[in-house]
């Protein structure tokens, strides 16, 4: 169970050794794009590819669909990246319902691992097999594997390495419950206030507010590129930033003021430096990096 690339690899290595995969239930098909063609999920256009049994429930609690899966009697069922499942779904196979979730649990429970794992500094991230329970991603631990890390490393760069590391610890977690010998682990007891959280991102939470030390605004960069890409005003226009640079210093500028050569470079001040502009899209233009944009704009 799964829709985006993040999954593919999970299920893919599920096929390349050699399991029988009965059936993969993902999103329906979406319209999409300037003439709005229905698009498949990315785990559909792979399982297609494959000829795998597809299944694309609107609701999850459809009686046709529950019959549909129940039919397929499937000793194990998978889930990475999908949605919330109700019990009489995640309960029905005899080994339960595992889920791949891009974090080292207990932390960062939730919708936007990856990005909050960055936002907020961390020097490691990882993977997590679990069993699913009824509140979302509390579940008894299976296995984990850690990732460091970069210090320029972009959320892009962290999914792509945690879904390779994420697909070869299903594959292990996999066969160890087929050879009967995986241990279940509760979840660390730890306060629910001393838990690190992975919400959903909204539009706001994207905004970049200048008066945060350089590291938080860089970190925000980071753990937004490429998408949904961390934002600001510029000269009345909204302006994404994907890839920037820091610059410790005592600014002249007040934080929020840019400065810049109109040939090379385009800075903003933070209380204590500068985020100096790479890569970035302008309300109603293509990414672009920095160079490109100055040589086209002209300044108010």
């Amino acid at each position: 169970m799964g829709t985006p690339d993040f999954a593919v690899a999970s299920l893919d290595i599920l096929v390349q050794h050699g399991f029988n995969v009965v059936g993969v239930i993902t999103a329906p098909d979406k319209p999409a794009g300037r003439g709005l063609q229905l698009q498949q999920s990315a785990v559909k256009a792979y399982a297609v590819s494959k000829g795998l049994h597809v299944l694309q429930p609107e609701k999850l609690k459809n009686p046709a669909f529950i019959d549909e899966l129940s039919a397929l009697k499937a000793d194990l069922q998978v889930v990475v990246a999908f949605r919330m499942l109700p019990e009489i779904v995640w309960n029905m196979p005899p080994e339960g319902t595992i889920n791949v979730h891009a974090s080292l649990l207990p932390n960062y429970r939730g919708a936007a691992p990856i990005n909050w794992a960055i936002i907020n500094g961390e020097k490691e991230s990882g993977v997590t097999t679990f069993k699913l329970q009824h509140e979302i991603d509390t579940g008894d631990i299976l296995f984990s594997d850690k990732v460091a890390i970069r210090e320029d490393e972009t959320a892009g760069e962290l999914h792509d390495a945690l879904m390779q590391t994420g697909a070869r610890l299903l594959l292990k977690t996999v066969q160890a419950i087929a050879a009967g010998n995986a241990s279940e682990t509760p979840q660390a007891n730890i306060p629910a206030a001393e838990i690190k959280h992975a919400p959903k991102i909204f539009k706001e939470t994207c905004q970049i507010n200048w008066q945060q030390p350089l590291d938080s605004i860089y970190n925000l960069v980071r753990g937004l590129s490429p998408y949904p890409a961390a934002w600001t005003v510029f000269q009345g226009k909204t302006l994404k930033i994907y890839k920037a640079h820091k610059e410790y210093t005592t600014p002249s500028k007040a934080p929020g003021d840019f400065d810049t050569d109109q040939k090379s470079y385009v800075k903003i001040a933070a209380p204590d430096g500068y985020l100096l502009l790479d890569e970035i899209q302008l309300e109603g233009k293509k990414k672009m990096d920095i160079a490109a944009f100055l040589r086209g704009y002209r300044f108010q």
